[in-house]
């Protein structure tokens, strides 16, 4: 278990929210890092682990029409992926991986090339990039350590989401305090 999948459940549960997992490249990988947490039945609400292209319409609702002209490897499907995901399975929050790992090229993508998505409780408008983050990742390596690599990836983005939105959450209860100033 990473230190990072430890700190994003303690964050989960001291808020009293809940994560869900899209999950295409790394198969189940970030879930599992999850699932390594003592105490991570608290925070975790499930994974989906949609590697076929059409289980990503069918079960995460990701557009068919943008699947059909992007295909699987695109910022915008890991989005819908980390929007599906959390309205699937009713979490507060959702991640999304989707890639290349190798060994060959898909929808015109290089090996290597990955989207890891996350979408917050703030992020209420499906599809859009309001209340979510998508980060493109060029990674090198062989299909190992690319997946590897998209676990923690995703899961530094939802933490960095997590302690930002703590941060703020935070600064609002310091001015409540003080007065409003």
């Amino acid at each position: 278990m990473s230190s990072t999948a430890t700190e994003v459940v303690r964050l989960l549960k001291v808020r009293g929210e809940t994560l869900a997992v899209a999950e295409s490249l790394t198969g189940g990988l970030v879930a599992a890092e999850i699932t390594s947490v003592p105490g991570a039945s608290q925070a975790f609400r499930g994974s989906v682990t949609a590697y076929a292209t059409e289980l990503k319409h069918a079960l995460l609702r990701v557009d068919g029409g943008l699947l059909a002209a992007r295909g699987a490897v695109d910022p915008q499907v890991a989005a819908e992926m980390a929007a599906g995901v959390r309205e699937a399975l009713g979490a507060d929050w959702g991640v999304a991986t989707t890639g290349v790992a190798g060994p060959e090229p898909q929808d015109g993508q290089p090996v290597g090339t990955v989207f890891v998505a996350v979408q917050g409780p703030s992020g209420t408008v499906r599809g859009s990039a309001r209340g979510g983050k998508v980060e493109a990742l060029r990674l090198n390596g062989d299909r190992a350590e690319i997946r590897m690599e998209s676990v923690r990836s995703v899961l530094a983005l939802l933490l960095k989401e997590l302690a930002g939105e703590q941060t703020g959450n935070e600064r609002a209860q310091d001015t409540e305090q003080n007065g409003g100033f």
